[in-house]
């Protein structure tokens, strides 16, 4: 996401609204996958999720998407404001990206290969 948000804004728009639509349409895409994540994350009986897990697979990522929704729909109004959040959403996906990635990489090999094959989403 974070690089797709940056290659909207370093297009050459003419004024901010095109770029609102689309960081506002990509914010409520993720928002829409960060649900879908909660619902099978709820549905699946192989790991039981402990709080960390829900903070960084579910809370932090909607709360991202929904503050780019939000700035993608005042950006033409209050571009500097909106773009901070932007920012800071952009930045929180990456710190996300991150730590989920650390986080799976920690559980495989923590658990073995055996285990590890089980507990695929």
């Amino acid at each position: 996401m974070a690089l797709l948000v940056s290659a909207v804004f370093t297009a050459p728009w003419h004024d901010l609204g095109p770029p609102g639509v689309a960081v506002a349409v990509v914010g409520a895409c993720g928002f829409v996958y960060s649900v879908t994540v909660l619902r099978r994350a709820l549905r699946q009986r192989d790991y039981k999720p402990v709080l960390e897990d829900w903070i960084w697979h579910a809370a932090l990522p909607m709360i991202a998407y929904a503050a780019m929704m939000h700035a993608g729909i005042q950006l033409s109004r209050v571009p500097v404001d909106a773009l901070f959040i932007v920012g800071g959403s952009m930045l929180l996906l990456v710190f996300i990206g991150i730590h989920n990635a650390w986080d799976t990489v920690t559980y495989v090999t923590s658990n073995g290969p055996a285990n590890a094959r089980q507990a695929r989403p």
